[in-house]
């Protein structure tokens, strides 16, 4: 069985801005992965980039820097 960690997930309005994140993160050599929006919360989009709780703050500033709307920023055990 693999062990929950807690994660920070940033949700997207739309696909678009979604996928923008995972190009920005591929670009700048920033952590995290794409994953379906898990079913704890509602988005907009059905994507969302989960990354380690550590990683918020540079995830943020980086998708502010590029105009990257979020939807939303959670902490879950994923």
């Amino acid at each position: 069985m693999i062990r929950k960690q807690q994660r920070v997930v940033f949700t997207f309005h739309t696909t678009t801005d979604a996928m923008a994140m995972e190009s920005l993160c591929k670009e700048k050599n920033l952590g995290g992965r794409m994953i379906p929006v898990p079913g704890e919360i509602t988005a907009d989009c059905g994507l969302a980039w989960c990354a380690a709780p550590e990683q918020e703050e540079t995830l943020t500033n980086a998708l502010l820097a590029a105009g990257i709307p979020v939807q939303g920023v959670y902490r879950l055990m994923i």
